[in-house]
Parts: structure tokens; sequence; C-alpha cells
């Protein structure tokens, strides 16, 4: 077991963990954040997409041991001062059907409007190009990130 230190969702936290614990594993298991979701456990679907300081990483591909002293930021994170625009907009636009997806499209929304605050259709599709939604078709998706980008 190795003690690390993790600056989550702005809170400084501490967790033991083994070196092949995966960074998705340990936030819900040990530190009780319920947003990323285990979908593929590959990378592929990008349900468990966080913030790697400011960077959207696949949490199931990361080893917890490489975070230590990093900043990681969830959906919790996001939402900790209420919704964000960008949330707001999902909701008008009944952006998710089931939800699964909501966190890691999110995330990687959120990374898209933080580098790029005003993006065309086509840089919005590839950002969220790395997450899986079974229920939306996408649209309403695209248009809720491009009614924010428009502000």
């Amino acid at each position: 077991m190795k003690k690390i230190s993790i600056n989550l969702n702005g809170e400084t936290r501490y967790v033991h963990v083994e070196p092949n614990d995966v960074l998705l594993d340990v936030l819900r298991d040990k530190l009780g954040i319920k947003s990323p979701k285990s979908g593929c456990e590959r990378g592929d679907c990008g349900a468990c997409a966080v913030l790697l300081n400011g960077k959207s990483v696949r949490s199931c591909l990361v080893l917890a041991v490489e975070v230590d002293g990093q900043e990681i930021t969830t959906i919790e994170g996001l939402s900790k001062d209420g919704l964000t625009p960008l949330q707001e907009s999902f909701i008008e636009h009944n952006a998710f059907q089931c939800g699964f997806c909501a966190p890691g499209v999110t995330i990687s929304a959120t990374e898209l409007l933080n580098k790029n605050p005003h993006p065309s259709r086509e840089e919005i599709k590839e950002a969220i190009a790395g997450n899986l939604c079974r229920c939306t078709g996408y649209e309403s998706i695209i248009e809720a990130i491009e009614k924010v980008a428009k502000k």
C-alpha cells in the first residue's frame, strides 16, 4: 500500500492505494465519488472521464499512484457551487435520457470549452467523439454545447 494525496475537486484528499489500483476504482470505492462510471473498463466509452490537471482522461486507464499530488476534477467538483452553464444547457436541451454517459460527456465538453470557448460544430463533435451514448443520437448534446459556445 502507498499513501497518495490528490487535490480532488479543490480539496486535498489522502488515500492508501495498491500499485495496481486504477483511479476509477479509487474514486468510486475509496473516495465516494460516483459520477465517473465503469462502462467498458478499456477506455473506449468515456463514461469514466475525469479532468486530470484540466485534461480529460479515462480514469479506468490511469493508475491511482500516477496521480499522486495531481488535481482531479469530477462532476461533483464542477457543480459544487451549482450547475454550470453547460449543465443547464444539457438540461434545457434534454440532452441525456438515461444519464449514464452524462458525466463523461460533460467532462469532455468542459475541457473543450475551457480550451476553446467558441468551438465549431466539427470541433464539438471531435471533442465528444470518445464518449458513447446509446440513447440520444448526440444531436441534443451537440446543440446544448453549441448554445453555451455561442454565449
